[in-house]
């Protein structure tokens, strides 16, 4: 992303993080950057914009750091130079990222949904709600930060809390999302306030008769196998990771493991890895928000072969041709988003992995479908209860 040139001062600078919180629900941006020697600046519709203001010194924000912190993250904060949380104010819900950077603090606040949306309202693949009828297995949700990781766990969980009479619990740092007890109860665990490790949280939350689990974040080699060993004995264990795509999660998630564990490795993930969802937020065609591109790997028999084998270079063929069961490439989701006018010709193409792919399959696409846009494929439910 591009930043636009400084704009001369015009603005009266906020003065407090409630003024801060203010202005970005006012300019209906996704995230606050806050930075030494630097008027505020926000991400609006996906690019970085600067406020109008005089910038602030490391003592600013300092105060405005200081008007946040509760005793236990300040005490993370000067232990580990960053600490991770969320608040509550009367603009909406932060999840706030305090670091340090060249001696001095920045922030960045990301504002969340009002509630939690529906995968509707998210534009997410109904291949994605059937997630929630299964019973046990490991769903992982991949991309970059900012990718609404968060948004889609959030709406998947909610959508079984309305749904199922099920004990969920969630290990997260911090907690983004608050749910309210429906047919299912929800206990929410954050990190360094209620437990000190997602690997400590998750072997204690295996002796609380879940059902559901959801791990913010595999971060670590022991948290790994602990998610995998806990989706092994029948449990339904929700978790994210960065990575670009569905394959490339399979890779990492195995090299993760010491050579003399990735053969074992790959049998576990063989049996209980059920899907993986890679997503990322384009700009729409109208220019009035995002839309998620969502790539969509469901774990069937062949492709379960495939990672028990390590052949996953073959996987993304049996995604390209397993429509019907609900799954998608990058580049398939790209092609119907563009088709039915949903993003831009460039959008598209800037995020593809192969642009002049997508170009030649674009132009085949409508060579053999004439004018009328493209429809998203019906699919046959594969997800076992």
């Amino acid at each position: 992303m591009t930043l636009c040139p400084i704009p001369p001062v015009t603005e009266q600078r906020p003065c407090d993080m409630t003024a801060l919180f203010r202005e970005t629900v006012r300019r209906k941006a996704s995230d606050l950057h806050i930075t030494a020697n630097m008027p505020p600046i926000f991400r609006i519709k996906g690019e970085l914009q600067r406020a109008g203001c005089d910038p602030y010194s490391p003592a600013d924000i300092e105060i405005l750091v200081g008007q946040m912190l509760t005793a236990r993250h300040a005490q993370v904060l000067k232990d580990k130079r960053s600490v991770d949380f969320a608040v509550s104010a009367s603009e909406g819900r932060f999840r706030i990222a305090v670091y340090y950077q060249r001696g001095a603090m920045s922030v960045a606040a990301r504002l969340l949904h009002a509630g939690i949306p529906s995968f509707e309202s998210l534009g997410l693949p109904g291949a994605i709600a059937e997630l929630t009828r299964l019973r046990d297995g490991l769903i992982l949700v991949t991309g970059v930060t900012g990718s609404g990781k968060s948004t889609t766990l959030a709406t998947v969980l909610d959508d079984i809390n309305a749904t199922s009479r099920r004990n969920i619990i969630t290990i997260e740092d911090p907690i983004e999302y608050v749910y309210q007890n429906n047919l299912s109860i929800i206990h929410q665990r954050e990190l360094h306030s209620d437990v000190p490790t997602f690997a400590d949280a998750l072997r204690d939350a295996l002796r609380a008769d879940p059902d559901v689990l959801l791990v913010g974040e595999m971060r670590d080699l022991e948290t790994m196998r602990t998610a995998i060993m806990a989706a092994e004995t029948g449990h339904l264990v929700f978790s994210t990771l960065h990575s670009r795509d569905c394959v490339s999660t399979i890779n990492r998630l195995v090299g993760a493991f010491p050579a003399g564990e990735q053969a074992q490795i790959r049998q576990q993930l063989s049996s209980t890895l059920k899907a993986v969802i890679s997503q990322r937020l384009l700009p729409n065609a109208s220019g009035t928000g995002r839309i998620p591109a969502v790539e969509i790997m469901v774990s069937t028999p062949g492709i379960s072969n495939l990672i028990r084998q390590g052949k996953d270079d073959m996987i993304y063929s049996s995604i390209e041709t397993g429509m019907q069961l609900g799954m998608q490439t990058m580049e398939q989701c790209l092609i119907r988003l563009i088709t039915e006018g949903k993003i831009g010709m460039e959008t598209g193409l800037s995020a593809a992995r192969n642009e002049n792919l997508l170009r030649q399959r674009l132009s085949a696409r409508r060579l053999a479908a004439g004018p009328e846009p493209v429809k998203a494929p019906e699919y046959k439910r594969c997800f076992s209860r």
